[in-house]
């Protein structure tokens, strides 16, 4: 294995275990499309961000992403909490709304600039082993590879810590409230954890990429136990396997590395099916 391909597999491996952890409970909230809202949400906070700092340097591009992606969330729980609309409807609605305004902006203020928001943030992960980083002389590796490690432990640390407030908001969210939990607390911390995997990885991997791996994983594990930490595990495992297996099926093919690694993702969950109807049918 070279090394270029080491790191690409490396990324998309931290990139699906920190999108597995969070997946695998918005699966269970049944919002397993927020990640695609927010990837679409974001778009004004990156036109805003570039009208007030007149460049597309790829930080102030994040930091209006980033708070986008929050204001979304922010929306999505005011229209279900307050407004009484589905969660689904909600989702709907904010991510819509957002993009549209991002468009408008777009079109009115920027153009004559090349401003699209597929080239200016969306990101591929081939292009990993190139971003090369260095502090103070010495070489430290790509930076993807920082900021995926630097997710997955800050991810990590969140569900540890907020494992028994996730677990009941995500089963039993009234008897949460019973219990004197805050329960909101919980709800908002676990969006904005969501917002910022979502926002940065997608800068890494590219949209599609992170869409898929916050899903297809956690829902694959979800139709093979329901068992809280076993789904957290396997959720993670078929992450993995999906990046390694993609960068191979890319490799043999030809193609984009991202759109395998999505599509090994969905093998693995046709398998699952497939096996969850035999075994219905021989009982």
């Amino acid at each position: 294995m070279s090394i270029e391909a080491f790191y690409i597999i490396l990324t998309g491996a931290l990139v699906a275990a920190s999108s597995a952890l969070l997946g695998s409970f918005l699966v269970l909230r049944r919002m397993a499309m927020l990640g695609d809202a927010i990837s679409h949400a974001v778009l004004p906070g990156i036109v805003i961000a570039f009208l007030i700092s007149g460049h597309r340097e790829s930080l102030s591009l994040l930091i209006g992403a980033a708070a986008s992606g929050l204001l979304a969330t922010f929306l999505i729980e005011l229209l279900h909490r307050k407004a009484r609309l589905q969660e689904d409807a909600s989702i709907g609605i904010s991510f819509t709304w957002l993009f549209a305004i991002g468009v408008l902006l777009i079109s009115a203020y920027t153009g004559q600039v090349d401003l699209d928001q597929e080239c200016v943030l969306y990101g591929e992960i081939a292009y990993v082993p190139l971003d090369q980083i260095s502090f103070g002389g010495l070489w430290t590796g790509p930076r993807p590879v920082l900021i995926s490690a630097t997710l997955f432990v800050l991810t990590l640390a969140y569900i540890i810590i907020s494992f028994k407030g996730l677990k009941l908001l995500s089963f039993n969210e009234d008897h949460a409230k019973s219990l004197g939990i805050r329960t909101q607390v919980w709800h908002f911390s676990f969006m904005a954890m969501v917002s910022l995997v979502t926002v940065l990885a997608f800068e890494i991997v590219g949209a599609i990429l992170i869409v898929a791996l916050l899903v297809v994983p956690a829902a694959t594990a979800f139709l093979w136990t329901r068992s809280l930490v076993p789904m957290l595990i396997l959720a993670v495992a078929l992450g993995i396997a999906a990046s390694a297996g993609g960068y191979y099926l890319a490799l043999g093919l030809n193609g984009s590395i991202a759109g395998a690694m999505v599509s090994v993702a969905g093998i693995f969950l046709a398998i699952t099916v497939l096996l969850k109807v035999l075994v219905r049918k021989k009982a």
